[in-house]
């Protein structure tokens, strides 16, 4: 039976993403027994938040769970799809054409986001093992914010080296208008981009919370990759959905483990080569909506304490704010799903419209 090149894409595509489910899937019994042998969990709670105040409503609705429940989970959101790429790149050398077809390591598309994707998380994995350490300076252990925030500017900077000079990327598309040549001015934009959406990860504080957000939002981009016909970008987009569709599988109330910053790190970095990669940057904050009104509440109620000595919101991130005036868990969790899907929708929507 004779398929048209476009299906066999899209069959490519969502193969991928299942294989992917299901290496993580197969993967977390061994990870979870690994995790509670070895008690890999934070020591003791946090009880001040970033400007050195304590967290009262956090702690009333958080002081039990984050020292019982293993950090680590991320790690399924990189390693899984790292195995998928390389098993499928070393079976492409036998000769079957349909291993060959589902090889989506390239160097156009698919080596950077990739690079990204595993240097951050290590980075994150380090600060997660000097967290349950309870070493370094930050609250209860780990990096700092300030250092997680130059080690992902210097992996933005790597990244929008490699754009400008090598892919020869100058250009900024804005839907619905076209491109403007922006010339050495992307270099800076794509290092604050990356930091700016790391600085979203603040959203990983519920269970099942970041894994949905993502999921909605690596989803939408695999579609603008697919329309855009980035068929390799689209299965690493794919793969990476196909974790973490695994990850909340687990991480559904009540969480096995949480995402950590190998995750968190890892996924940001990613997602802002994604978003350059598709020249839909512009649109990350749509379609990513929920990562900016995380971080942008921890900013307003940082600048509310300072400034007018009291604070805007119950609590930040704004989820827990929610939890404070009294919203189980798990309703907060499944109303930012359902603003996080119609978000990636309209700002899917938009991009095939531009």
């Amino acid at each position: 039976m004779y398929l048209p090149e476009a299906a066999i894409d899209v069959i490519k595509i969502f193969t991928l993403g299942a294989v992917s489910f299901v290496v993580a899937f197969w993967l977390t019994p061994c990870l979870t027994r690994f995790l509670y042998k070895h008690r890999l969990w934070r020591k003791e709670v946090r009880t001040k938040s970033v400007d050195g105040k304590d967290l009262s409503y956090f702690q009333k609705f958080h002081s039990e769970g984050e020292v019982k429940t293993p950090r680590f989970g991320g790690l399924l959101v990189w390693i899984a799809p790292l195995m998928v790429v390389l098993v499928f790149s070393l079976l492409s050398k036998m000769g079957i054409w349909w291993f060959e077809k589902l090889d989506f390591l390239s160097r156009d598309q698919t080596w950077l986001p990739f690079f990204a994707l595993l240097a951050a998380s290590l980075v994150g994995l380090a600060d997660d093992i000097l967290q349950i350490r309870g070493k370094g300076k930050y609250i209860a252990g780990g990096l700092t914010l300030k250092q997680r925030i130059i080690l992902m500017g210097i992996i933005g900077l790597v990244g929008a080296w490699w754009f400008f000079a090598k892919l020869g990327w100058s250009s900024l598309h804005v839907p619905g208008i076209g491109d403007f040549e922006i010339g050495i001015w992307y270099i800076p934009l794509f290092v604050i981009v990356m930091m700016a959406t790391y600085s979203g990860g603040v959203i990983d504080g519920l269970d099942g919370l970041a894994g949905g957000a993502f999921a909605a939002i690596f989803g939408a981009f695999a579609g603008i990759a697919l329309f855009l016909g980035q068929i390799n970008l689209a299965a690493f987009c794919s793969v990476i959905l196909g974790a973490l569709l695994a990850f909340l599988w687990f991480n559904i109330p009540p969480a096995r483990f949480y995402m950590g910053e190998t995750g968190i790190m890892g996924l940001t970095a990613a997602l802002t080569v994604v978003a350059f990669m598709t020249n839909s940057v512009l649109l990350l904050p749509v379609i990513g909506v929920l990562l900016v009104l995380e971080s942008g509440s921890v900013i307003v109620q940082l600048l509310s304490k300072k400034l007018r000595g009291k604070k805007l919101l119950l609590a930040a991130p704004i989820h827990h704010h929610f939890e404070a005036k009294g919203w189980p868990a798990y309703k907060v969790t499944m109303r930012f799903w359902v603003i996080g899907v119609v978000a990636a929708i309209i700002g899917l929507g938009v991009r095939l419209l531009g």
